[in-house]
């Protein structure tokens, strides 16, 4: 197992999950990170990154429409001063059509991971594409 550190009661974060974070906070080689729990080994990893050109529809488009998943998504945009600025939005990605079971689990291991990754300004939790539209990101970012 790569390494990886204790996040709440039985699971576990990779450092490589910590590392692309913190590439994409501080470096901006990322625009998005989703991430995957293994249900088996309870440990949390990097499923997908998404390089600085992507888009939030290349977030959208990578969530799986039958299973849960993580994502951080680093928003930059102007402000009515023409200040330009960067939130990272943190999203829990729990579709309709996926199981129980996973959703319980990733319910139960949401703050372990919020805690690992510091940073994130803002939560959206959603079971369908409407519930995280680009319009909800802006609409908080304000």
């Amino acid at each position: 197992m790569a390494t990886a550190f204790k996040a709440s009661l039985g699971m576990w974060v990779t450092e490589e999950c910590k590392s692309s974070f913190m590439e994409m906070k501080w470096k901006k080689e990322h625009r998005y990170i989703v991430f995957k729990i293994d249900e088996g080994s309870r440990v949390v990893t990097v499923d997908k990154v998404g390089g600085p050109t992507e888009s939030y529809d290349d977030l959208a488009a990578s969530l799986p429409v039958d299973d849960c998943r993580y994502a951080v998504f680093d928003f930059d945009f102007v402000t009515v001063d023409n200040c330009h600025k960067s939130k990272i939005f943190f999203i829990a990605w729990a579709p309709t059509a996926s199981r129980i079971r996973a959703k319980m689990l990733y319910a139960t291991s949401k703050e372990g991971l919020r805690r690992v990754l510091d940073g994130v300004h803002y939560e959206v939790q959603a079971t369908d594409p409407t519930e995280m539209g680009f319009d909800v990101i802006k609409d908080r970012a304000k």
